[in-house]
Formats: C-alpha cells, sequence, structure tokens
C-alpha cells in the first residue's frame, strides 16, 4: 500500500483517518491477519468464558462506582478503607499526588466515558446530569495542569463525545445540547493562563480561581516541569479546538510540543525529564520511558492518529529510534543519560512503563513489546500486582501499587494485535489478583505493600477511568459494545476521542519543523506493518517463541545475566573497573584507579572520607563512565548497609466475621519479640489492656490472657509494654499510635526497638498501628466485641471456611508521580546508622539526582567500610546477587488550607453497622469469583 502523507509509520493509505484505528488507540495494525493465524494454532477461550469475565469487570465496576457514588460524592475520590471522601484541606496533604483533586467531583468526570463502554447507558445520562449540576469549576485549588488535563478536561470531552453519538443513535441523551463541552472551553480557558511562559511551556499547576502569579493564586514561582507533564496537551487542546472552533488551545499546546523538540540532546534524540520552563535547560538529565517522559511519546503518536500531521509522526520516529538504541535492553528499559546515552542513569525501573509495549503495538514493533509484557507478567506473578518500582533483578525497589491501569492496557492491544489467547488468561490472572487482594467491602483498596499485602486508604480515578475499560474491552466481542469503538482514540487516561476530528475546524497552520534537524533511519521501520510475514512468519506459535525464554526470568535466585554490558564499558584485555564493593582507602592501587576515572578522596575531619567525581578530569571518557559507574555503586552500597537492621513492614489482617481477612493494616515491626517472618503468624482475638499504655502490671489480666493486648504508645518503653501484657497472658501485642490522625498513608513506618537491656526474655510479637489503622480495630470491638486478627509477615488468604459460616445475601455489583532518582551529583552518604531507643525509622531516604551529571560525591566511614569482600557481597544489588533489603517509600505530610467549596464537601463517614451491612452482600459475590486457594 502506498504510504500516507509521507510518514514512514504506517504504510498504508489513509483517506479520512477516520476509518483506522486498532481498537480505538492502534491504527489497524495487521489486526486481521495477526488475528487470523492466532486462532489458527492455539486454542482460544470459549465464548462463554469470555462472557462470564466480562461480567465480571461489570461486577467489580459496580462495586468501585456504587461505592465511590453512596460514600464520597461529590468528594474527588473514595477512600476506601474507611469508606468517605477524600477532599484537599480535610485530610493531610500526600504531597503532589493531592494535586489531582480540584474539588470538582474527579472520580465521577473521569468514569463517563466508562459507563457507556460498559453499556451502562442509563447510569451514564445520570451521571451527566449529577456533573452539569453538581461540579464547580471556579474553585480557589492550587491543580496540577497536566493532571487536570488528562483527567478532567479529557473526562469532559470523551463523555461530550459519547452524549452526542448516543443522541444520533436517538434513544438516550435526546436532551443534550453540548453542556458537557461548554464547560471543558471553560476549564480550558482557565488552564491557559499557565502557558504564559517566555518558552511556551506552561506552570506545572494553577490555581483554578485566580490562575497565575497573583498574591491569591499560591502558585507560579516553579521554574521546573516533568516533559510528560507539558508533552501530554496536545489531544486534549486540539479536540477542544476542533470541537469548539476556538484554535487557541490547539496553538498552545502545539507550542509546548516544538519547544521540547527543539530542546532534546540532538546527538542522543533523547529528552530529559525536567525542564526550565522559562530557559529551556534540561533539570534532569536522564532519559526513559516511565515517569516523567511516558505520555510525550504518546501523544507524538496519537497526535498523528488524530490529527494527521506528519512532523508528529517523524518526531516521534525519530525519538523511538534513539529508544530502541540506547534504553531498550531486552526485556527491559532502562534509563540512561541523554548526554551519555550508553550509560545507565539508575538501575531499577518504574511501573509506569508498562503502557510502553502498549504503544509499541501502535508503533507496529511487536516482538520487543512482547518481550517488556512477559517480563512484567513474571513480576506480577511473583508479587500480584506490579510493584511501583523494581530492580534489574526484580527485586522490590519501590512496594506500593496504586492499581495503576497500564499493564492492562498493554495487554489489551497486545491481544488485539496477535489474537493471542494468551493475553486472556493475563486479564483473567489481573481480574482475580484485583478481587483476592485489593477488594474491600466499600470498593478497592490501592496495595500499601505488595510484600505484605497491606492496603493503603486511596482508590485514585484512573482505576474507573482506565482499568475496567481496558479490562471490559479485552473480554469483549464487537456486538457487546454499543458503539464501534474503532471509531475512537484512547487518550493516556483512555477517554475517547472521534477519529473524524482530523478533518474538522481545520485551521492550524503545519508547519514542519522536523525534518530539516532529523534524517530517518530506514531500518528502524522494518518491524513496521504492514509487514505481517515479518510479524508473524507463518507460526502460530511466534509469540510463544519470543515469550519462551523469558518465562523463568523472574524466579527466586533472581537470575543473572539480565543486564546488557556494553562493550564500551570493558576494554579489551583490560582489568574490570573497581567495585565498590571491593574498594579500601588505604590501598594505593585503588587510589590510583579512583584517579584515573575521575575520582578524588577528601578525608573529613570527623574521621569519614568523602569521594568526588569529576568526570572532565578522567583519564578517558570511557573512565569517566566507570567513576559514575562505581559512585553509584558506592551510594547503593551505603543505602544498604544502612538499612542492614532494618526489618520490614508487617501485616495485622482482621479475619473475625464480617470482615473475613478483606481488611489489611500495614504495621511496624519490633527489633524484639517473635520475628513473624521466621515462624508462623499469631492469631487471636484482641482486647484493651487496662491500664491502656500497658506501662504497669494490667489489672485486667483475665481479659487479655490468651489474646493479642492493644495498648497504647507513650509513657514508656516499647519493650516494658510487651514484658507487661506477656506476664498478663497475652499472645501478642498491638500498639496504637497516641498522635490522633497519624497514619502509614502519610508518616514513615517504623519499628520499635528495645530498651537497650536483654529483650530475649519477650516471646510473643508486638506490632505497631498509628492510630488511622489502629481505629479501624477499636471501631470494629465497639460495634462487634468479639474481633479476631492475624499477625504475620505478610497478608494470607481470606478464610473460606469462616466466611461460609453464614450465607450471605447475593447483589449484583460489580496516578504524576515523579521517579525516584539516582544520586549523581554531591551524594553524601554517612554509614553509621544511628537510632534512638524508643523507634527507628524503617524507610530510607530516596536517593536524588542532580541536574548536572558529571560531579559525584559520597562519603564513607573508613571504621564502617567492609574490608572482605565476601562479606559485602550481597550488599549490592548490581552484583546480580538477592537481598532482601528492599527499598521503603518516605512521604512526609503536612496539612493543606483550602477555602471552602460551593457544593457541600462534609466528610460522609459511614456508620460501621451500615458499612458492614454492605460487606454481606459483596460475599456471595467473593464466593462466586474465588474458589481457587492460594
Amino acid at each position: 500500500m502506498s504510504e500516507a502523507g509521507g510518514g514512514r509509520g504506517f504504510g498504508y493509505s489513509v483517506p479520512q483517518r477516520a476509518p483506522w484505528s486498532l481498537v480505538a488507540a492502534t491504527a489497524a495494525l495487521c489486526l486481521v491477519s495477526a488475528t487470523s493465524v492466532w486462532t489458527a494454532g492455539a486454542s482460544p477461550m470459549s465464548r462463554e468464558e469470555k462472557q462470564k469475565l466480562g461480567n465480571q469487570v461489570l461486577e467489580m465496576f459496580d462495586h468501585a462506582y456504587g461505592n465511590y457514588m453512596e460514600h464520597a460524592y461529590p468528594a474527588d475520590e473514595l477512600m476506601p478503607l474507611t469508606c468517605r471522601g477524600r477532599v484537599r484541606g480535610q485530610e493531610p496533604s500526600r504531597g503532589d499526588v493531592d494535586d489531582a483533586l480540584g474539588k470538582f467531583s474527579l472520580t465521577l468526570i473521569d468514569s463517563l466515558d466508562t459507563l457507556v463502554v460498559l453499556n451502562k447507558t442509563k447510569e451514564f445520562e445520570d451521571a451527566v446530569r449529577k456533573v452539569l449540576r453538581d461540579v464547580n469549576l471556579d474553585n480557589d485549588v492550587v491543580v496540577s495542569v497536566f493532571e487536570t488535563n488528562i483527567r478532567v478536561l479529557g473526562g469532559l470531552l470523551g463523555g461530550h463525545s459519547l452524549a452526542i453519538m448516543l443522541k444520533e443513535k436517538g434513544e438516550y441523551m435526546q436532551w443534550y445540547n453540548d453542556e458537557l463541552l461548554q464547560m471543558a472551553k471553560q476549564l480550558g480557558y482557565k488552564l491557559l493562563p499557565a502557558f504564559n511562559t517566555t518558552s511556551g511551556l506552561p506552570y506545572p499547576r494553577i490555581n483554578l480561581k485566580f490562575g497565575i502569579r497573583k498574591p491569591e493564586a499560591r502558585t507560579g514561582t516553579e521554574t521546573d516541569t516533568c516533559t510528560a507533564c507539558a508533552g501530554t496537551l496536545i489531544l486534549e487542546f486540539a479536540a477542544l479546538s476542533r470541537f469548539t472552533g476556538a484554535t487557541i488551545f490547539e496553538e498552545y499546546a502545539r507550542k509546548a510540543l516544538d519547544f521540547l523538540w527543539e530542546k532534546r540532546q540532538r546527538s542522543s534524540n533523547l529528552v530529559g525529564v525536567t525542564i526550565n520552563i522559562h530557559t529551556g535547560d534540561w533539570v534532569r538529565k536522564d532519559s526513559g520511558v516511565g515517569a516523567g517522559i511516558d505520555s510525550y511519546y504518546e501523544y507524538l503518536l496519537k497526535a498523528y492518529v488524530l490529527l494527521g500531521d506528519d512532523s508528529f509522526l517523524e518526531r516521534f520516529n525519530t525519538h523511538y529510534d534513539a529508544i530502541m538504541r540506547y534504553i531498550s535492553q531486552p526485556p527491559l528499559l532502562l534509563d540512561v543519560h541523554i548526554h551519555k546515552p550508553m550509560l545507565n542513569a539508575r538501575t531499577w525501573m518504574d511501573a509506569l512503563l508498562a503502557f510502553f509495549p502498549g504503544l509499541q503495538v501502535l508503533k507496529g514493533d511487536i516482538r520487543p513489546a512482547i518481550e517488556t509484557h512477559e517480563m512484567l507478567y513474571q513480576v506480577i506473578k511473583k508479587h500480584n500486582f506490579l510493584p511501583e518500582a523494581f530492580t534489574t533483578d526484580f527485586r522490590v525497589h519501590w512496594a506500593q501499587h496504586p492499581l495503576r491501569p497500564e499493564f492492562a492496557e498493554s495487554t489489551y492491544f497486545l491481544y488485539k494485535a496477535t489474537g493471542d489467547p494468551y493475553y486472556l488468561e493475563v486479564g483473567k490472572t489481573l481480574i482475580e489478583n484485583l478481587n483476592k487482594y485489593a477488594r474491600v467491602p466499600c470498593g478497592f483498596a490501592a496495595m500499601k505493600d505488595v510484600r505484605t499485602g497491606s492496603h493503603e486508604d486511596r482508590m485514585d480515578s484512573f482505576f474507573l477511568a482506565e482499568m475496567f475499560k481496558y479490562l471490559y474491552l479485552l473480554f469483549a466481542d464487537k456486538e457487546d459494545v454499543i458503539f464501534d469503538i474503532e471509531d475512537y482514540i484512547f487518550t493516556t487516561e483512555a477517554h475517547l476521542l472521534p477519529l473524524w476530528l482530523s478533518t474538522t475546524n481545520q485551521r492550524i497552520s503545519k508547519k514542519n519543523t522536523t525534518s530539516e534537524y532529523t534524517e530517518l533511519d530506514d531500518s528502524n521501520f522494518d518491524w513496521t506493518c504492514p509487514n505481517t510475514q515479518i510479524l508473524f512468519p507463518n507460526d502460530p506459535l511466534y509469540a510463544q517463541s519470543i515469550r519462551e525464554p523469558l518465562k523463568n526470568v523472574v524466579d527466586k535466585s533472581c537470575p543473572r545475566g539480565i543486564i546488557r554490558v556494553r562493550e564500551e564499558s570493558f576494554r579489551s584485555g583490560a582489568k574490570p573497573p573497581l567495585r565498590a564493593r571491593d574498594f579500601m582507602a588505604t590501598n594505593p592501587e585503588h587510589l590510583e584507579i579512583l584517579k584515573k576515572m575521575g575520582v578524588s578522596l577528601i578525608h573529613l575531619k570527623d574521621g569519614r572520607v568523602q569521594l568526588v567525581q569529576h568526570a572532565i578530569q578522567a583519564a578517558s571518557s570511557i573512565d569517566a563512565e566507570d567513576g559514575l559507574r562505581f559512585m553509584q555503586e558506592m551510594i547503593e552500597l551505603s543505602s544498604q548497609q544502612q538499612k542492614e537492621q532494618q526489618l520490614p513492614p508487617r501485616a495485622v489482617q482482621i479475619v473475625s466475621h464480617p470482615f473475613f481477612g478483606r481488611v489489611v493494616l500495614t504495621a511496624g515491626p519490633a527489633q524484639f519479640g517473635l520475628d513473624l517472618s521466621k515462624h508462623k503468624e499469631t492469631r487471636g482475638f484482641v482486647a484493651s489492656s487496662k491500664p491502656y499504655n500497658g506501662c504497669s502490671e494490667l489489672t485486667n489480666p483475665e481479659a487479655v490472657m490468651g489474646k493479642i493486648a492493644l495498648i497504647q504508645r507513650g509513657q514508656c518503653m516499647f519493650a516494658e509494654k510487651a514484658r507487661n501484657i506477656q506476664n498478663a497472658g497475652a499472645i501478642g501485642g498491638i500498639v496504637i499510635d497516641d498522635n490522633e490522625g497519624s497514619s502509614s498513608d502519610t508518616a514513615p513506618l517504623f519499628q520499635m526497638a528495645g530498651d537497650g537491656k536483654d529483650t530475649d526474655d519477650i516471646t510473643i510479637p508486638m506490632l505497631f498501628l498509628f492510630s488511622k489503622e489502629g481505629s479501624i480495630i477499636l471501631d470494629a470491638i465497639r460495634e462487634y466485641e468479639e474481633v479476631e486478627v492475624l499477625l504475620s509477615d505478610k497478608a494470607k488468604d481470606r478464610d473460606p471456611e469462616m466466611e461460609n459460616e453464614e450465607p450471605p445475601s447475593s447483589e449484583n455489583e460489580s496516578q504524576n508521580q515523579s521517579a525516584e532518582q539516582i544520586a549523581s551529583s554531591s551524594q553524601e552518604v554517612d554509614l553509621v546508622d544511628q537510632e534512638s531507643p524508643e523507634e527507628s525509622s524503617l524507610n530510607s531516604h530516596p536517593e536524588s539526582l542532580s541536574p548536572a551529571d558529571t560531579d559525584n560525591a559520597a562519603s564513607i566511614s573508613p571504621s564502617e567500610q567492609n574490608s572482605n569482600p565476601t562479606e559485602s557481597h550481597e550488599t549490592t544489588s548490581l552484583d546480580g546477587e538477592c537481598t532482601d533489603l528492599d527499598n521503603q517509600l518516605k512521604e512526609q505530610s503536612e496539612t493543606e488550607e483550602d477555602s471552602n467549596p460551593n457544593v457541600s464537601w462534609g466528610k460522609k463517614v459511614q456508620p460501621i453497622d451500615s458499612i458492614l451491612a454492605d460487606w454481606n452482600e459483596d460475599i456471595e459475590a467473593f464466593e462466586m469469583m474465588e474458589k481457587d486457594e492460594l
């Protein structure tokens, strides 16, 4: 077929661009040819089973959406553990995460087009009426421009797109007169002041009521923004211009994209993570496909699909060539430095890169998409969910999982491109894991720690906007959706925009500024459709043959050899560079090697030595890269040594009726008493001790005998409390924080330390709960006198026997992270671990990345330095060896004050008896869905 408009990425003609899209986000990528090959060689899932799984997705959505509407609306999001809405200013601040909340009923707007995709047209009509009646976009609140664009503006436009579609069909929305579009236009104008910069890049935040830089706005002083934040606007802004005829929105978004393209690193054709919005200088010079950059690449390609501008395709192809040349290390995708793209910038990956296989399907590069997706699936099978970050040897780096949908998105697109029923089984696994581990009575709770199974009191709006949409479409046949989804394209938030916008209100002059800078390499497009004979070479087991070598890539032995060692890093015939674990500050040969690598050693007054690297002082560029790698290893080694005495978090699981193990609370461990990681979990009923602080002999020993005692923190040492309840006959203890309102969501966990004496006499397990988690147990006791809990190192499967004791009634119901940064400049790490007798932090501080990538520093204490290589062999993950020391994510919190909204935003605290009534109705659905055992 002929090429479209000179673009090299898709080799087929495009008359009006409307007919082609691979199920709403990918351009017809050989779908018919690929599917016919696969159905011939694989045993497909039956129509009945696909329908059953689709109905299960519908029930899950009803469970999430219904609980939001009942317990949280009109708040922005649902807090599923406490069954109430999350409102800015009424909950402890979570930092940048809260910038998505604008007191505009975020979850409702984000869910609008999901309702239509799931054939809930009546609910959609009701939801649109609620948005028009209740939502106010003029609130005095500072929000993220990026999040507001993709979630709220995108949600309104997606809702409008499907509202006019339903109106044309003649049954629903006959009263609709573009009201959602008018709200979208109002919001678009509110976001425009953010673009008032010399570069055209928008400020990262804006006040919905007062805009930018006014005293009342409380924003406008920022200098930096992420690449994705500035480069993920074109679809929504262009659609708004095409819908309304107001060209200003598309013009501003195009200008931002043009500026980012101009500022790419010309030798590598890569972009950094963070850029100065005034000068255009790169602030963070590492580059990858995950957090901070991800959707910039996505929108370049999809802008070509939606708008038909060849320059967007040429830019994407240029970047994609660089990604596959430098970042792609199949099956891994590792960040590199934009000026030194052969040098890895970090040794871990974040969960947001899970979208990339889906984008590669849109590109037509199927093989690496299959490889990376399979690697991610193996990580999920090990941890049940994809951790927020994981290392190159597949250990947990950040243990959280906020129910992100990117992996489900890629699974959907790979199935549509290949027709391989294997991906239906992957989707089935996702459904089972969500119901087994994340489902709670008031919705679905994010995972606080995938290792323990503990929950976080959050259910982000993107979970309803994306997850259920992709899972339903994965199992749906064409007749299961009431409209032709191939007439639409998915935004990064999975909102639907019609492809006919490409020929509507085209008033923007398209100046191609790409080709003058870029000479494209034709070899980059060898795997681009419609080359089906190359993609699927007459072998029905093609995709399976790609996946097979990766089946054991993630296992308990942490396999080696995954990271591709670049030949440039090791000179032929020369010794390998000095490793941090082998370094001795008193070895003259080591000091000479450091000097050659541009690393100097400084003796500090306190006896420590500080290592500083200046790349320009290295003997060669290769030595400079070795030096930078040495510094990164030293920082990681020091960090690992600091954490050697730290313990991972534990879990408190409520297992009695009517909870049945569905509520899992994150608990801090103790450095004394029974180690739950080495012994069987402790199970028992709870009882409050008297005195409640447990600082003296208990006056109610009969009440705690054979039970798990609840004690309040304060007034004495933790070990003293443990001895007192143990002497009274308790089989375990839970210490509840006396600081009202404290929560593991917003405070770092800590482990309870001993009293400086021998604590071998303490033989019962002791765990610590913050006030919020502890109050869940105390509230349950007030409603149900008998409350049984399980103390363990990680959450266990729910008890099916206990659930069967009382048959329930049935009911038909159904994320701008910024990545952690590797220290590459002026880093100082002290190996001496200091902790108070009372408590010690469980959480390590993330390394921070400096603007420059040439100067590095780390400090070590000679007395702490391990001179025996075998003793430090397992302290650095760069050796490819397993360790049990995983980083804990630390979050600082402070309360944010916002003005009162125009709609009633009071907290809806649900009485526990009402909550439990809802739970009982869910039990039968659980029993039907969970017949398998752990």
